[in-house]
């Protein structure tokens, strides 16, 4: 099974099939507005500028599940992310990424690469997953991690290497 299996929604409620990303590298990235690392954003949209024409992306899937810290509806999130960040990459509907009603993707993403002591869970909001351009999940990455750390590992998938590895594990 890879990434490229699973359906998810934009904010806008139109149904995608992760299969538009074949050839991608991607980092995928639960969000929420509210949060203490959410001016990770502009570390984020710095990456999608960065790597955005060489078949890279970031894919944002917002989140409420972490202390109520993405209480806003889709629109909202959307201006949000719009007003005060300059997004550029997707973003998707809102999702629980565990637990009972975890989303399928963030299933397959952290039975994949389970956190610290091969837990797989997602502990808080800006957990991060790189995946291959072969929809292969690579590596995982701290919610604390500044994603700009995490751009050697990109380059490097880019260039089909084996990424760094700055693993900073969560």
């Amino acid at each position: 099974m890879t990434l490229y299996s699973f359906q998810v929604k934009t904010l806008q409620g139109d149904e995608v099939s992760l299969e538009r990303y074949r050839g991608f590298v991607l980092l995928i990235v639960n969000v929420a507005s509210r949060c203490g690392f959410t001016p990770q954003y502009a570390g984020l949209q710095k990456l999608q500028e960065m790597y955005g024409s060489k078949k890279f992306s970031v894919l944002a899937f917002p989140c409420n599940q972490f202390a109520h810290q993405e209480p806003g509806s889709a629109s909202q999130i959307q201006d949000y992310c719009d007003t005060k960040w300059k997004v550029t990459f997707p973003l998707f509907e809102k999702i629980e990424v565990r637990g009972a009603h975890a989303h399928p993707l963030y299933r397959f993403l952290t039975t994949s690469i389970p956190g610290a002591l091969k837990i797989p869970g997602i502990k808080w909001n800006f957990t991060k997953f790189l995946v291959d351009t072969e929809g292969v999940p690579v590596q995982r990455y701290a919610p604390s991690l500044d994603p700009l750390k995490i751009e050697p590992d990109i380059r490097a998938l880019l260039q089909n290497q084996v990424p760094l590895s700055c693993s900073e594990n969560s």
